[in-house]
């Protein structure tokens, strides 16, 4: 695969479908689903000089594509909303940070007095 067959596959894989799909219409609300998209690719080519029985030559190409929820437009009577999609386990993990943060300080104030406490006893 050469550097020309990778740009072709990209523009054939990163198409706006990707990104929006297909309109569900529901009682008069249409959802349009969206996603983010993120990806990366590369080719290369090589021709040395080389001893023996083979000369050395080389080429090669690929990309990777990947795609996560980011929400989705509702749209009802000529108003269009955007509600974000929400990564639960992104939350929690926020959440369990924040916890250790704060339990780390609690700590660390209980020791400063505590040690200021010591200090003034003697």
């Amino acid at each position: 695969m050469d550097g020309i067959d990778v740009s072709g596959t990209v523009k054939e894989v990163a198409r706006v479908e990707r990104v929006f799909g297909e309109p569900v219409v529901r009682n008069g609300v249409t959802v349009i689903p969206v996603a983010r998209i993120g990806g990366g690719g590369g080719s290369g080519s090589g021709s040395g000089k080389q001893e023996g029985e083979r000369p050395g030559e080389g080429n090669g190409g690929g990309f990777g594509l990947g795609a996560a929820p980011a929400g989705v437009f509702v749209v009802k009577d000529e108003d269009v909303r955007w509600r974000p999609a929400v990564d639960i386990n992104k939350i929690i993990v926020g959440g369990q940070v924040v916890a250790v943060v704060a339990l780390l300080t609690a700590r660390a104030i209980v020791r400063a007095r505590s040690a200021t406490c010591a200090h003034k006893r003697r």
